[in-house]
């Protein structure tokens, strides 16, 4: 290839690159602003933050104070969700069961972004036998129920939301790792890569600096959407009784305990699996919209 066909990037070449750059990004909120419901995804991630963090601070109860002369008490202005058996007002046990379940989304969505995106960067850049050695691991992994990690601990650890954290952290981050693995595996052959290596850069550096921040689409879109499966997870664990213990307020502990009188008190059981789904829907509204927004083929269209 003649040498003449390289030339120094000018300021006019920087210039145009920002702003394509920052084209595509409006293209990617334009592109939100047309899913309606990816918006009200937003708001609802958004309204059940400030629920969870703030509302517990505006209720003068606490998740574990009782009032037994009010037990099962329906809802009112006093108690807006009612009480439970003990006494216990609904409303701030729901909201407290929301600090804990995006708890378990943050945690999850932080071992997804550690754990599983440099793993599988690593596996897809480094490739050969590597590659294939961790990806076994993986598969291995994988064919373990989580609730089987649970029931393992459970016998070594107390029955808590560390054992929680301990079972995301084990094998959540998974999934993460073979779609960043087949994204790196994609791009590890393109120009400005092995431009790069032909420089002498670092794998290190080439991983981080240049082939992951063109796997933030994928990235995103697959955290936002591992949230609420990490969400159910939580509550189906708490509902069956392996995940937190009481008397914190869980939405799995909420319904595992409204079910019992779904009979007589239905409101028990409706208000915690009402706000599970609502919150499990936001993110799922969210998470689609960000996969429209940062499809190529959309911006393309868009851009035109």
């Amino acid at each position: 290839m003649d040498a003449r066909e390289f030339q120094p990037v000018t300021e006019a070449d920087r210039v145009s690159a920002c702003i394509a750059s920052q084209t595509l990004r409006a293209c990617g909120w334009q592109q939100m602003k047309k899913n309606r419901l990816a918006l009200w995804g937003m708001a609802i991630v958004i309204i059940m933050t400030i629920l969870a963090v703030a509302g517990p601070w505006f209720v003068p109860y606490t998740y574990d104070y009782q009032d037994l002369t009010e037990a099962n008490a329906w809802p009112s202005w006093a108690h807006w969700f009612g009480t439970d058996s003990l006494g216990r007002d609904l409303f701030v046990r729901v909201l407290y069961g929301a600090r804990i379940s995006l708890s378990i989304g943050v945690v999850a969505s932080l071992i997804n972004l550690f754990i599983g995106v440099l793993y599988g960067g690593i596996a897809g850049l480094v490739g050969g036998k590597t590659d294939r050695i961790m990806m076994h691991i993986i598969d291995i992994l994988y064919s373990i129920p989580m609730l089987l990690y649970v029931i393992l601990l459970m016998v070594v650890f107390k029955p808590g939301l560390l054992n929680i954290y301990i079972a995301l952290g084990i094998a959540y981050w998974l999934n993460m790792a073979r779609i960043v693995r087949g994204q790196i595996l994609s791009l590890k052959e393109q120009d400005y890569v092995m431009a790069a290596r032909s420089c002498g850069t670092s794998t290190w550096h080439i991983l981080c600096h240049h082939m992951i921040p063109n796997c933030v689409g994928p990235i995103i879109v697959t955290l936002t959407l591992s949230i609420p499966d990490a969400i159910f997870t939580e509550a189906f664990l708490s509902f069956i009784g392996l995940g937190v213990s009481a008397p914190m307020a869980s939405w799995g502990v909420l319904s595992s305990e409204g079910i019992n009188s779904m009979r007589s008190f239905p409101f028990q059981l409706v208000f915690p699996a009402l706000a599970l789904c609502i919150t499990m829907l936001g993110f799922m509204f969210l998470g689609d919209g960000f996969r429209d927004a940062l499809d190529p083929q959309n911006q393309k269209g868009e851009s035109r």
